[in-house]
């Protein structure tokens, strides 16, 4: 696993790239990479194989996000080992629209209706929030199909016309050499007629945007980036295919108190000499409400402190992360008199009592000057 590229990089997307972007990018690696464009070019087969792996796993929103979780590992063993090319087609023909690569290369496949396009939200969620969970309502912009022509873009009483470009088809192929690469038709968008009555609300495009409120479950344990997934929330689809999909992409607002790694919590505690030296129990703060530690005497600035349980949820185990306590020792900008008084005389304690360390200290300093 070490050697192998990161599967974004490999695609070329951003991490917080949506599922269209993704498709998108590995079918132009697989037009460009495909053996029968580079004949006799081993590495075309690597980097075409090595694309569909990324996507295999990008693809798929639960793979996606134990990958992003925890890399490679967490993808090992979960993923479609591809043995050849046609395990690729097998496996990925239905995302080119209808059979790119049976226009290309003679596989081909009967026409689908095209899911609508996914879109997103941003949330921003208190720590509390993402460690818990809670059931947020989100607002985001998409189009509505439009009731007046039901979606068709036309007049009502008015017919469309088949597409002269693309006779009907939706679908128009383009030759370059070897390569017959088959595009949706730009004349008619894929649907095989063009309006010639357009629908006067909304101009024939089918579809009016708005506004939408959602409610949406926000799992426990969601750190920055997460994204959650809105099923069936994205833009609706023009001819009769399903709703694309909207992405919440979680944000989470800095603590005054904890940070954050991974799923569990780290605090720093400030601490007197006095408690440093002679110990205490204090009550420490958490995410569900304060809590007992005790600091045993002696305790020195930096010294961690595990409360078991106390973190975080874990998004992919449910399991729950820890607190840790660093402690430091807090030195007062200000003290009164009679504290003044009591520190002097601890410090002349000290210099009559010197601790075998200190001494083996100003032992080694004074055999320096006088050596």
């Amino acid at each position: 696993m070490a050697d192998k590229r990161d599967y974004y990089e490999v695609l070329g997307v951003a991490r917080d790239a949506l599922d269209g972007d993704i498709a998108s990018a590995y079918r132009k690696l697989a037009i460009k990479y495909h053996p029968d464009s580079n004949p006799e070019d081993e590495d075309a087969v690597t980097r075409f194989k090595e694309a569909a792996e990324a996507y295999e796993v990008l693809g798929d929103q639960e793979k996606r996000t134990r990958y992003d979780q925890h890399g490679h590992a967490g993808v090992d063993g979960h993923g479609f080992q591809f043995g050849s090319v046609e395990d690729i087609f097998e496996a990925f023909g239905d995302i080119f629209g209808g059979g790119l690569f049976g226009d290309l290369f003679g596989r081909g496949r009967s026409r689908r209706h095209r899911r609508g396009a996914d879109i997103r939200c941003q949330l921003t969620l208190d720590l509390e929030e993402a460690a818990e969970g809670v059931t947020k309502t989100v607002k985001f912009r998409r189009h509505e199909l439009c009731e007046t022509c039901e979606g068709s873009g036309n007049q009502p009483g008015s017919e469309p016309q088949t597409c002269r470009r693309c006779g009907g088809n939706g679908q128009v192929v383009q030759s370059a050499g070897i390569l017959r690469v088959q595009t949706t038709c730009p004349s008619c968008q894929g649907t095989g007629a063009v309006t010639t009555d357009p629908c006067k609300t909304c101009q024939g495009q089918g579809r009016i945007g708005g506004d939408v409120e959602h409610e949406v479950a926000i799992p426990a344990g969601v750190d920055d980036g997460t994204r959650v997934r809105i099923s069936g929330e994205g833009e609706p689809s023009l001819d009769g295919g399903p709703n694309g999909d909207c992405y919440c992409f979680i944000q989470v607002r800095p603590h005054q108190l904890f940070q954050r790694d991974g799923s569990d919590l780290l605090l720093q505690l400030p601490i007197s000499y006095t408690q440093a030296t002679l110990g205490a129990t204090l009550e420490v703060p958490t995410l569900n409400g304060p809590d007992e530690l005790k600091i045993p005497s002696g305790t020195q600035s930096g010294t961690l402190f595990r409360l078991s349980r106390r973190g975080v949820s874990d998004l992919q185990s449910g399991g729950r992360g820890d607190l840790i306590i660093r402690t430091y020792i807090e030195v007062p900008s200000k003290i009164n008199r009679e504290q003044k008084e009591l520190l002097k005389q601890l410090a002349e304690l000290e210099q009559a009592h010197v601790t075998p360390e200190r001494k083996s200290f100003l032992e080694k300093l004074r055999d320096q000057f006088l050596s």
